[in-house]
C-alpha cells in the first residue's frame, strides 16, 4: 500500500506556516533568544526558542486555561488540513484519524495548580485540570477537523513527533483509516524548563551539532502536523501530493533513562528497520535529517549509527541538524524535521547545520555546515531519539506515479 503526504503545517520559533518556516531554514536563521515568557533568573539556563505569535484557529474557542502547546497544535493542524483540502467540521470524517505526540502535554495548567498549592498563585479555574490532560489537545483537533477515526496520543519523549508518523502509517496500512493527521507539539513553561534544566544537557552558548565545541542543546516550543493518506484515496479526491511516505519504525535502547546507548545500536537498528519497512536498500537514501541535538554524547552516537547503517557511503551522504536553528522542539521536533525533509525533496535544497566551525574527529561526516546546499534529493531518512531510550525514524521519497509498494 502506498502512502503519501498531502498536508503540512508548522508553528515554530523561526516562523509560523510552512513557507516562513522553510525560508528561515534555508536562510540559516536562528530562533534562539533569551526567554521572555517566564522568569529564568534563578534557573541555570535562560535561552530557548519561543513562538512569537500564535495564529488564531478559525472556529475554535479555547478556554483561558488552555495551554499554548494545544493552541500551537491546533494552528498547525488547521494549516495542514487546508493544505490537504480537508473540509472541516461540521462535515464528519469517519475514515480520518489523529495521532499526536507530546513530551509534556499541558504544562501551563499544571504550573498554575502547583503555584496554588504552594501559595504562590491564586486558585485556578476548574478547567486547569482538564486542560492538562494529554488527550485534551487531540479533543480540540478532532473537533476542529471533524475526525471520527482512530485517535491516539503518544508520549515517547523527544521521538514523539516521528513516532506519531510511524504509528499513523500503521493505522492506514492496517485499514483503520484512509488518512491521518500526525504531529507533535510542546510548549515552554517555567515548570517544564526547570525539569529540563535538571538534566544538565543544555548549553549557555549556541547549539552546535557535531561541532567539537558543542556543549549541549537548547529547548524550544511549537508544533508540526503532517497528513498521511492512502495514495488511491488522495488521487480519487484530486489532492496535491508533496511526497511519498515509504516507511517508519520505532524501538528503544533498554539502556538508561537519560544517557544514549554509547555504541549507537538502538539508533542504528531503528534506521535499518525504517529502511526495511520502506522496501528499499540503504544505498537509496541520499540525505539524513539527523536528530542532531548538539550534546556531547548524542552527536557521536548518531554519527556511529549512520556509519553502521550506510558503511563506506556514510561520508558521502549529506546530514543536517535543523535543531541548530529551531532549537530542540521536544515533542514537535520529529514532526517539523519530517516537514523539512519533505520540503528538501520538493525544492532540492538541504538546510544547513548552523554554528558549525570546528570539526570533531569523532563526528567526521558531511553535516552541510552553515550554508544551505542545492542537491537533487530523492529519498530522505529523518531520525529521532529521546530520553528513556526511545528511537524513531521515517523515510520519505519524491512521489512518482505508478509502481511502488
Amino acid at each position: 500500500m502506498r502512502l503519501v503526504v498531502t498536508g503540512m503545517g508548522v508553528i515554530s520559533p523561526v516562523g509560523n506556516g510552512v513557507p516562513a518556516f522553510w525560508q528561515a531554514l534555508c536562510d540559516g536563521k536562528s530562533g534562539i533568544h533569551p526567554i521572555a515568557g517566564f522568569d529564568t533568573k534563578d534557573l541555570p539556563y535562560s535561552r530557548g526558542g519561543e513562538v512569537k505569535d500564535i495564529p488564531a484557529t478559525r472556529g475554535m474557542a479555547f478556554p483561558g486555561a488552555c495551554d499554548n502547546g494545544t493552541r500551537f497544535m491546533a494552528a498547525a493542524a488547521a494549516e495542514a488540513a487546508a493544505d490537504a483540502g480537508l473540509t472541516s467540521a461540521p462535515e464528519l470524517h469517519p475514515d480520518f484519524g489523529i495521532v499526536l505526540g507530546s513530551n509534556f502535554g499541558g504544562t501551563a495548567p499544571v504550573e498554575r495548580l502547583m503555584g496554588f498549592t504552594t501559595g504562590r498563585l491564586p486558585r485556578p479555574g476548574s478547567d486547569s485540570l482538564t486542560e492538562f490532560s494529554f488527550m485534551r489537545c487531540a479533543d480540540y483537533v478532532a473537533l476542529l477537523l471533524g475526525s471520527r477515526g482512530p485517535r491516539v496520543v503518544l508520549s515517547l519523549s523527544c521521538s514523539s513527533g516521528t513516532a506519531a508518523l510511524a504509528h499513523a502509517a500503521s493505522l492506514i496500512r492496517e485499514g483503520h483509516a484512509a488518512w491521518v493527521l500526525a504531529g507533535g507539539y510542546d510548549s515552554l513553561s517555567r515548570f517544564a524548563f526547570a525539569g529540563l534544566s535538571a538534566l544538565r544537557t543544555m548549553t549557555k552558548d549556541e547549539i552546535r551539532p557535531f561541532d567539537k565545541r558543542r556543549e549541549g542543546t537548547l529547548f524550544s516550543e511549537g508544533a508540526g502536523a503532517v497528513i498521511l493518506e492512502r495514495l488511491d484515496h488522495a488521487l480519487a479526491r484530486g489532492a496535491r501530493i508533496h511526497a511519498e511516505f515509504l516507511g517508519g519504525a520505532m524501538n528503544n535502547n533498554a539502556f538508561h533513562m537519560t544517557a544514549p546507548d554509547k555504541n549507537g545500536e538502538g539508533t542504528a537498528a531503528v534506521m535499518r528497520a525504517a529502511i526495511e519497512d520502506a522496501g528499499i536498500q540503504p544505498d537509496a537514501v541520499d540525505h539524513v535529517n539527523a536528530h542532531g541535538t548538539g550534546t556531547k554524547y548524542n552527536d557521536v552516537v548518531e554519527t556511529q549509527a549512520v556509519k553502521a547503517v550506510f558503511g563506506q557511503r556514510a561520508g558521502r551522504i549529506p546530514i543536517n541538524a535543523i535543531k541548530s536553528m529551531t532549537g530542540h522542539m521536544m515533542g514537535a521536533a520529529g514532526s517539523v524535521e519530517a516537514i523539512a525533509s519533505v520540503m528538501t525533496i520538493r525544492d532540492g535544497v538541504i538546510p544547513p547545520t548552523i554554528n558549525y566551525g570546528e570539526p570533531d574527529p569523532e563526528c567526521d561526516l558531511d553535516y552541510v555546515p552553515n550554508v544551505a546546499r542545492k542537491s537533487p534529493v530523492q529519498v530522505v531518512l529523518s531520525n529521532s531519539a529521546g530520553i528513556g531510550g526511545n528511537n524513531a525514524a521515517v523515510v520519505f521519497a519524491a512521489y512518482q506515479s505508478g509502481g511502488g509498494k
